[in-house]
């Protein structure tokens, strides 16, 4: 187990004895990524509302609250697995920070699609949202601005870095020399795809490219680095490494495709341009309706 009682240090694990493609944890964070965090607006919009009244959790927070259980969990059991030494302290205190991010997400989230329900336009900033820009007294409007902040930008953060930091290093444990260790089986081709995909959702979803490219730079930058001494990537390596770079591909078609929204472009006018798929839905997609009470 992770958190064992004997503090004796995990030895290198020969690249014939490293274990074989971990099927169980890819299909397990990929199904659960899919369910409780993609599936988590969708179950809101789904479920009749007098089901679960605004003033309380909503069904799509309870599966934020079980991603905030149930993802660490997975991603320390991935890094059990892993063949070279990783260091205990940066893994423990990513994961800590990982839960922190999340659970400010997760209240930041849940006022945010109650919003939502009440005609929060989220192809537009805080200040020109119909439902906002009028409110008094004015500075109601910074307290929005505020929780706009915590979830979108600082919960992301604290949820994304340390979440990426332990993908990159799980990877850099997983090379090796031996062949039969680089064969991706079938049941990973057949899972790369879905992997790849939510991977596209959760970068645009949570406007986190730079950190994404950052990550994905270092993860090639390994792999030249480890070729030049003879390893290559094994099954898990070559299986995140593979999600990662459909993710690429899958980001900058989303970026072409969108590239002359002017809506889009408004809301997002940085240098760097990747529009949110939930931004995408409210301008293009959802009817226009009137707010509850109107």
């Amino acid at each position: 187990m992770c958190f064992d009682s004997k503090p004796a240090a995990k030895e290198k694990v020969p690249s014939s004895k490293r274990p074989q493609f971990h099927l169980d944890l890819w299909l397990c964070l990929t199904v659960q990524n899919w369910i409780l965090d993609f599936g988590r607006p969708i179950v809101m919009i789904i479920l009749p509302l007098e089901w679960f009244p605004l003033n309380r959790p909503s069904a799509g927070d309870y599966f934020h609250m079980a991603y905030n259980v149930i993802t660490p969990f997975l991603m320390l059991k991935l890094i059990e697995r892993s063949a070279t030494v990783l260091p205990r302290s940066a893994v423990y205190l990513c994961i800590i920070t990982f839960v922190m991010g999340a659970s400010i997400h997760l209240v930041g989230d849940s006022i945010n699609h109650r919003l939502i329900l009440s005609g929060y336009q989220l192809h537009l900033s805080v200040r020109e949202n119909p439902i906002i820009k009028d409110l008094k007294p004015a500075s109601l409007i910074d307290s929005f601005e505020l929780l706009y902040h915590y979830d979108e930008q600082l919960g992301h953060l604290m949820w994304y870095i340390p979440f990426f930091t332990i993908l990159f290093l799980y990877f850099s444990g997983c090379f090796t020399q031996t062949e039969e260790q680089k064969k991706i089986p079938v049941s990973g081709w057949l899972l790369l795809g879905p992997s790849a995909l939510y991977y596209w959702y959760l970068v645009t979803e949570g406007q986190i490219f730079e950190l994404f490219l950052l990550t994905f730079l270092a993860m090639v930058a390994m792999v030249t680095y480890q070729r030049r001494k003879g390893f290559s990537p094994d099954s898990n390596g070559a299986f995140l490494f593979g999600s990662f770079s459909v993710t690429m591909a899958l980001v900058a078609a989303w970026v072409v495709y969108l590239w002359n929204d002017p809506v889009l472009r408004n809301k997002y006018p940085g240098f760097i341009y990747v529009p949110e798929p939930w931004s995408y839905y409210t301008l293009h997609i959802k009817p226009t309706e009137a707010p509850p009470g109107q």
